[in-house]
């Protein structure tokens, strides 16, 4: 097996857009987007992990199967983050029979 060789100036390269999203983080903080706060800053967030997870875990230059188990772990998490959200978004249904009944006693 042969493993990739990668040059430090690239961890350096990679560091340093990490730093300049950590400080574009900061920036975004204190700008009210509205709506678009929560978006902004996932966005800015999921490219810091993509960055990390693609040079400093070595994903990038990973074979075939390891990047599918990533993308399968990340399918997991969304699948997870859809029924914790449908969970929460459930909370506040109450089936009419229930609600006759508690208002009757």
């Amino acid at each position: 097996m042969s493993e990739h060789i990668v040059q430090p100036k690239s961890y350096y390269k990679i560091f340093g857009a990490l730093m300049v999203l950590t400080a574009l983080t900061v920036v975004v903080a204190f700008f009210d987007f509205g709506a678009l706060n929560d978006i902004v800053a996932m966005t800015i967030a999921v490219t810091k992990a993509t960055l990390v997870i693609l040079f400093f875990m070595h994903v990038f230059y990973s074979s075939r199967l390891t990047k599918t188990i990533v993308v399968a772990g990340f399918f997991w998490l969304a699948i997870m983050f859809v029924m914790i959200g449908s969970d929460y978004l459930s909370r506040g249904y109450v089936p009419r029979g229930i609600t006759n009944y508690v208002e009757r006693h």
